[in-house]
């Protein structure tokens, strides 16, 4: 019995002492305290719950005493690491146009007179809300709504990096106050399926799918030696698409569309199946191919614009200003001053400036004796004597020279003899895959083959792939 009492004893001064400390903590702690106590209620809910029916009838139980001696675990250490943790929150915001540092804070849920005061004065800081709005920004806080860790990813500072990397400006409290800096990170990738039908046009239909513009743009590239989407799409053709979304920090980018590369497609126009699959070589060097490894690179583009309307092709047409029947060298593209022109193949430029009714003209020289001619531009971004390659940027469409309305005029001479600009894309030569890479080539496209299959069977609804 003196065992016995001497336990009850040492309970009875451990509990005395738990409860004095306890009701210390509590006044000291209410915020905790309230969200502890939730927690602990719903556990022993939850236990009750669970238990209670499989309980047999306590008034059946055989009763009997058992004594044991034993000393209390060290409970003054547990409350002090109890006292000593702090509840950490996030909070996710995107700026906004007219952001102050105050109205950005207390949309993040922070009250922290120091960072306010810090952010006004600290010139890095001040880029949260100065320049292009939509910064991703997320804060992390401690329970007092005190500011522990800040930071912002927007688009790359350079516009050369704008493709390849993010900012990520980060904001940190520390011993001795708040610091701040700015890195360039490269973005991440995560893969994305998808897959849509054409009712009006492919950017519709894109759209429609969730996909972001410059995807679009990319399948009409390397398709573009297969369909003329200018002339060739047919309501109810369909597509399905693996890509690349960009990713900063593991967070999808909405700005840039958050588009990387197209990894594969299929594209069904008007019952013909179309495949294209990017596959590197050992070197890195990348290009597009058909699942059968025939490259989708030719040596001409179909077209000098992404998108626009054919509005006089290759044939006799009344001319506008001169009132006669004639015919017309080239293919004039219906679209708006300031739209991209794009050069359809490699070459040297031969002249670029003002010529007659062509007005401002650029002409670049191929091999075989093969010039294409890119006329009525508002603005020239090549010099003669400048080597360009398929696709490059080298003038904007407009209506200079004898243009009764903004278009681009396209031509393509062969020995200085003008021919159907559609005819010889359609026939022009393509890269072939070189027989060391053929066996990993065809590894690759069986996987993005099935993927392919599981983005058609997605609709219209884009998914990711783990």
């Amino acid at each position: 019995m003196d065992s016995l009492n001497h336990a009850e004893k040492a309970v009875e001064t451990a509990v005395q002492s738990l409860f004095g400390r306890v009701t210390r903590w509590t006044h000291d702690h209410p915020r905790r305290l309230a969200a502890g106590t939730a927690a602990v209620l719903a556990v022993i809910a939850g236990t009750a719950f669970g238990l209670a029916p499989m309980a047999p009838d306590a008034s059946a139980l055989p009763k009997r005493l058992v004594t044991e001696s034993f000393t209390p675990e060290n409970l003054d250490a547990q409350l002090d690491s109890l006292a000593a943790q702090h509840l950490v929150l996030a909070h996710s915001e995107t700026t906004r146009a007219n952001d102050t540092a105050d109205a950005l804070t207390r949309r993040l849920g922070i009250a922290d007179d120091q960072l306010n005061a810090f952010l006004q004065s600290d010139a890095t800081s001040r880029k949260l809300w100065q320049g292009r709005v939509g910064k991703m920004v997320s804060a992390t806080t401690d329970d007092n709504g005190k500011l522990t860790q800040l930071v912002a990813r927007y688009p790359a500072e350079r516009d050369d990096q704008f493709a390849t990397h993010f900012s990520r400006l980060t904001i940190a409290r520390g011993e001795h106050g708040f610091t701040s800096k700015v890195e360039t990170v490269p973005f991440g990738t995560t893969t994305r399926l998808a897959s849509g039908s054409v009712r009006t046009s492919l950017f519709a239909a894109t759209d429609d799918a969730n996909v972001p513009d410059p995807v679009a743009t990319q399948m009409a590239d390397m398709f573009s030696t297969d369909i003329d989407f200018h002339r060739e799409l047919r309501k109810g053709d369909t597509f399905s698409v693996v890509y690349e979304a960009l990713t900063a920090d593991g967070e999808p980018v909405p700005w840039n569309q958050g588009a990387g590369r197209v990894l594969a497609a299929e594209f069904i126009n008007g019952g013909k199946a179309y495949s294209s699959v990017w596959f590197a070589d050992a070197s890195g060097k990348g290009a597009y191919f058909d699942l059968n490894g025939r490259s989708k690179h030719s040596a001409f583009l179909a077209s000098p614009l992404a998108f626009s309307r054919i509005t006089s092709g290759f044939s006799m047409r009344f001319h506008p200003i001169l009132k006669e029947w004639k015919r017309h060298e080239g293919v004039d593209y219906g679209a708006p001053i300031g739209t991209p022109v794009h050069v359809v193949g490699d070459g040297v430029v031969a002249f670029a400036g003002q010529q007659n009714g062509y007005g401002n003209v650029i002409q670049i020289q191929h091999s075989d004796n093969r010039m294409t001619v890119y006329a009525h531009l508002s603005r020239i971004d090549v010099a003669r004597g400048q080597h360009v390659s398929q696709g490059d940027h080298i003038g904007d469409v407009g209506m200079t020279g004898w243009a009764t309305g903004p278009h681009l005029h396209f031509e393509f001479r062969v020995a200085g003899v003008v021919k159907d600009p559609l005819t010889i894309a359609k026939s022009a030569e393509t890269l072939a895959l070189d027989n060391s890479s053929r066996p990993r080539f065809t590894a690759l496209a069986g996987e993005l083959k099935s993927e392919l299959a599981v983005a058609e069977s997605l609709g219209v609804h884009p998914a990711r792939v783990d």
